[in-house]
């Protein structure tokens, strides 16, 4: 079976929470420091770190947006569910943005269940949550 938007909202793994708008300059900053991390990880060859602290960056970034629409998650499939159907789908972030974000997600479990994990894995999810992160601050200027 497919999970979707509406599955999440139904199961209540997202949540309408207007009061969440208040949360998403600390988001923006957690965002910040655990990429700022992940690079510092990263250039100490700390690949599973780096990569796990990169995705941390990519889902505070998402969070802030899905605060800033007025929601809250509980479950992180459900929060890249939520980033196409608010983000994506409204034409604010492009596809393969929120994209990254599922990758970086898996690319997280294989370090932090699988200790599956190299260089490359890290390099990418640190550039995803560059990306992500400057998506994330240009949707909530506007």
């Amino acid at each position: 079976m497919r999970i979707i938007f509406k599955d999440c909202v139904e199961k209540k793994r997202i949540i309408r929470f207007p009061e969440a708008k208040h949360l998403v300059e600390g988001e923006i900053k957690d965002a910040i420091d655990d990429l700022k991390s992940a690079r510092e990880e990263f250039s100490k060859e700390g690949f599973k770190w780096a990569t796990i602290k990169g995705y941390y960056s990519i889902f505070h970034s998402a969070r802030a947006l899905l605060h800033s629409a007025g929601y809250r998650e509980r479950g992180h499939f459900c929060l890249y569910l939520a980033m196409k159907e608010l983000f994506v789908k409204e034409g604010k972030m492009e596809a393969d943005v929120a994209e990254d974000l599922k990758n970086s997600m898996g690319l997280r479990e294989d370090a932090d269940y699988s200790r599956k994990f190299s260089k490359k894995g890290a390099d990418a999810t640190i550039k995803a949550a560059e990306r992500f992160l400057s998506t994330a601050k240009g949707i909530l200027k506007k």
